[in-house]
């Protein structure tokens, strides 16, 4: 079950604060802890707070601290996304909101305004802040003034580009002409009938009209009486430039007067037309020019029974009509009513029974790599281990190094002699403080002589001399794999200059593997755009028979499970079923059997071809009954020829991020590193590798 819901709109002005409103009305009937989000908010004067946030909070009383309910300014994102830290904004936001996850029951994660030019980014923003939150998505649209077709392109256009890459579970068109409501609804059902719920709501004048108050703080003006009213809607404007016994005739219920502030006339006949039954109420009354009326003027006024507010705002009065024209409606904390009836209003157009049930039983398929690195670095932080980087004079591992110190995920044992590794981040400018990290030389260490003639006893039977153990422990990669041995260390990573054998040898030889476990293997977390896949085996065996695939896959199963992956495995050939021959295609389905008799719970598809195992289209075409085909998570290949070829090719042609070798097998946690490694793949290959020292 989806723990959240997603709130994005595809233009300004839609209306989407009924749909939050109405939304977190019915959340909060259903459970008893419902959190809200913003992930990114306008940007806003030193003090103030965000108004959607402060209405929501305010009027269902929520208990959630206000900096923790947004991520960024928007004019912070756009600072980071010009810096080419787009990234460091998706973490961020992830962050917040897994933070508030955990606290409530259920977040409602509302989406930006549409209040700038730049729509298509926003567009984008928010398709990539919902997909990396896992979230679904109710689009919000508007129809006012619109014409049907136009209102069902731009609806099916934003369906469309949402559907790419996150689910759409609503689509809610607001303020659409009542005449209209019928038609438009059949025809976005018939454009997108793929059983999204589609909602028409008609345009509500009450909502639709900007109250006084939302028209003074856009003007900057100066209230001068009827500060108790100006929540007061004004349907229209109208501006007292006639003689009064004119103006008197043109006045409507609700309207605005505007007037300059000179004009006895005006303002007294307005005010005393607003008392009398035979004329309509006014909503307020804007006195331009800067202008006051005099003392005498203003005594009378208050001294009358109803005073609706009075405004003084600069400028002239053609500038500050058009000025009023523009201002949009908005709802905010103090107007209770607009927010009764905005949640009246979605419960009376919306089927919130349905909405509820879908957002219950929902769950996402979507696994994003940003998600992924997230889980991984909260697992890393619930148990710290102790991990030792045995290749202390590369650049890459002392960035790393920093890195991960400066996320307070591991405990760090660095190798080498102490002042070269000094120098080295003296002079390559690495913020990495050596007083938060442990650098042993391993022939200077006090354990030295303990490491050595423990190695001597393990290995006397292979005729290793006490020499010889001495010479060996003076080995990096053997100190190291000493330290997880004897308890000093919980893991270990190397290979960023060794060579995969230099780093697996001494595991093998003292380490050894697990119960049960013949041999040692090795998978790729492949981060794709959508979802984490687990390819193995690409980097240790050369040709394994089927009892030895067999193993691989199981171990992978197991890999993918601990680390959040729903294990279905695709046992990789040139054939899909029972159609192909050969060797080859004999020894996967061979393999496949075995894992069948020794694992009967665990779902597994062999032989399958790669494009019947990850396409949904494909997978049912080739093998219409298997629960594997075309949702393969693990993907075993054949040979490491075929494997080691395919991660290239798929993070080459992809972009993937490609996690690994991540080692399996082990009694301890053991990993290598390609030597073109990044700084990334190390931070996150020790990471992998501190979880994998949890669950020993």
């Amino acid at each position: 079950m989806s723990k959240g819901i997603y709130v994005a709109t595809i233009e300004p002005n839609s209306g989407k604060s009924v749909v939050v409103l109405g939304l977190m009305r019915m959340l909060l009937g259903k459970t008893a802890k419902v959190g809200y989000f913003r992930p990114i908010i306008e940007d806003l004067e030193a003090g103030e707070m965000d108004n959607h946030i402060n209405t929501v909070m305010s009027h269902f009383e929520l208990d959630i601290n206000y900096k923790k309910t947004f991520a960024y300014t928007r004019n912070q994102v756009l600072d980071l996304y010009n810096q080419g830290k787009s990234g460091e904004v998706i973490d961020e936001i992830i962050k917040k909101y897994k933070n508030l996850e955990e606290r409530f029951d259920f977040v409602l994660v509302e989406g930006t305004d549409f209040s700038h030019e730049n729509s298509s980014l926003e567009l984008d923003i928010n398709i990539l802040i919902s997909k990396n939150l896992g979230l679904p998505v109710i689009i919000v649209s508007q129809g006012d003034k619109k014409a049907l077709k136009e209102i069902v392109d731009s609806v099916q256009l934003a369906h469309d580009t949402f559907t790419q890459d996150v689910d759409v579970l609503s689509i809610i068109t607001n303020k659409a002409n009542p005449d209209d409501l019928s038609a438009l609804k059949t025809q976005l059902k018939e454009r997108i009938n793929n059983g999204t719920n589609i909602t028409v709501i008609p345009k509500i004048p009450s909502l639709s009209s900007p109250t006084v108050k939302e028209i003074s703080k856009a003007l900057g003006g100066e209230v001068l009486f009827g500060q108790d009213m100006l929540n007061n809607l004004t349907e229209n404007f109208s501006v007292g430039a006639m003689q009064l016994r004119n103006y008197l005739i043109h006045l409507k219920e609700n309207a605005l007067v505007i007037a300059p502030g000179d004009r006895a006339d005006i303002i007294l006949g307005a005010l005393q037309a607003n008392i009398s039954k035979n004329y309509p109420k006014i909503a307020g009354i804007i006195l331009t020019g800067g202008l006051i009326p005099e003392e005498p003027i203003l005594k009378l006024i208050e001294g009358l029974s109803s005073i609706v507010p009075l405004i003084s705002v600069k400028g002239g009065t053609y500038n500050v009509t058009s000025s009023i024209g523009s201002i949009k409606a908005r709802i905010y904390a103090e107007n209770t009513e607009k927010i009764t009836t905005s949640i009246a209003t979605f419960e009376k157009h919306v089927d919130t029974d349905r909405l509820a049930d879908k957002l219950i039983t929902f769950e996402s398929e979507v696994f994003t790599p940003r998600m992924f690195q997230y889980n991984l670095l909260q697992r890393a932080l619930n148990d710290k281990k102790h991990i030792v980087l045995p290749e202390g004079y590369d650049e890459r591992v002392l960035r790393a190094a920093a890195k991960l110190i400066n996320a307070h995920v591991v405990d760090l044992t660095i190798l080498g002699e102490e002042d070269r590794i000094k120098e080295l981040i003296e002079k390559l400018d690495i913020p990495l403080n050596t007083d938060e990290i442990n650098i042993i030389s391993p022939t200077k260490s006090p354990h030295f002589e303990d490491y050595a003639n423990t190695f001597y006893e393990l290995r006397k039977h292979k005729n290793v001399t006490l020499q010889m153990a001495k010479d060996t422990m003076a080995d990096v990669s053997y100190f190291g794999t000493m330290m997880i041995y004897k308890g000093h260390a919980d893991g270990m990573v190397s290979g960023a200059v060794h060579t995969t054998q230099h780093t697996l040898r001494p595991a093998l030889q003292f380490i050894k593997t697990k119960p049960g476990v013949n041999l040692v293997s090795s998978i790729f977390f492949m981060c794709l755009e959508d979802r984490i896949s687990v390819f193995g085996d690409c980097a240790i065996n050369p040709n394994p028979n089927a009892q030895q695939l067999a193993e691989i896959a199981i171990s992978s199963a197991q890999t993918a499970e601990e680390f959040g992956i729903e294990a279905k495995v695709a046992m990789l050939s040139y054939s899909s079923g029972a159609s192909g021959k050969g060797a080859d295609v004999e020894k996967v389905r061979e393999a496949t059997d075995i894992v069948k008799a020794q694992n009967s719970d665990l779902k597994i598809e062999g032989p399958i071809q790669y494009d019947a195992a990850v396409d949904m289209r494909i997978g049912k075409t080739k093998l219409p009954d298997s629960e594997v085909a075309g949702h393969a998570s693990v993907l075993i290949f054949p040979d490491l020829n075929t494997g080691n070829n395919t991660y290239k090719a798929v993070q080459r042609e992809t972009g993937a991020l490609a996690i690994g070798p991540v080692l399996q097998g082990l009694n301890k946690p053991v990993n290598d590193l390609s030597r073109g490694c990044t700084v990334d793949d190390i931070y996150s290959t020790v990471i992998i590798t501190a979880i994998q020292a949890q669950n020993q």
